[in-house]
């Protein structure tokens, strides 16, 4: 059964597209809170993981750090800067079929799907523009 669509469902969720820049929970509270104080730090969270869950956004798990959210629901692969932190999309093909069943082969597990996340250094880095915000992520 589907969640009720709320208005603070929508507000959560119109945030995340408007912010569109593979946020944290913590980076969508602070940018709904600063519109809409009544809403709670847990409400976001509960909600952020709902949406996920239910496919409505997509959830960016970041090793070493904090998932991120991603107003796009389709599959494809990220990419992140290892100075500053951005996560960005990368938009190419993804992996052929039969992967997750090669790798249910290779190991034994029931393989039920894979992410890939590229990291990098971002444009902005490599120019020197983000050497402060480099320092403090």
């Amino acid at each position: 059964m589907p969640a009720r669509n709320t208005l603070q469902r929508a507000i959560i969720e119109d945030e995340l597209r408007r912010l569109a820049n593979h946020p944290t929970a913590d980076e969508v509270y602070e940018a709904v809170r600063a519109e809409h104080p009544s809403i709670g730090k847990a409400t976001v969270y509960r909600t952020l993981n709902l949406l996920s869950d239910e496919g409505e956004i997509g959830r960016v798990r970041i090793n070493n750090g904090a998932d991120r959210f991603d107003h796009q629901s389709f599959a494809h692969y990220h990419v992140r800067c290892v100075s500053c932190g951005k996560v960005d999309d990368v938009m190419i093909p993804l992996l052929g079929e039969g992967i997750n069943e090669a790798a249910s082969k290779a190991s034994g597990y029931q393989v039920l799907g894979h992410t890939l996340q590229f990291d990098g250094i971002c444009p902005a880095c490599q120019e020197g523009k983000r050497g402060k915000e480099a320092s403090t992520a």
